[in-house]
């Protein structure tokens, strides 16, 4: 049972390598995009990744492994 007006695979524009240029330009540019974008996330969090929770002072030194 097939409608009147569905589609079939070969009118659609995006079957079998049958896309338009523009579209994947398209694709291609929000693929790039993607990857410079993590690439910049990537260096951003490296460049942070320098953790400091010590909260001690030299009067409080702060948690000791062995308590006195």
């Amino acid at each position: 049972m097939r409608l009147i007006d569905e589609p079939t695979l070969n009118t659609i524009d995006d079957y079998n390598n049958q896309e338009t240029p523009e579209k994947r330009r398209a694709v291609h540019l929000i693929i790039l995009g993607l990857v410079f974008f993590s690439v910049i996330l990537g260096c951003i969090k490296i460049s942070n990744d320098s953790v400091s929770d010590y909260i001690g002072t030299s009067q409080a030194p702060g948690i000791t492994a062995f308590p006195k």
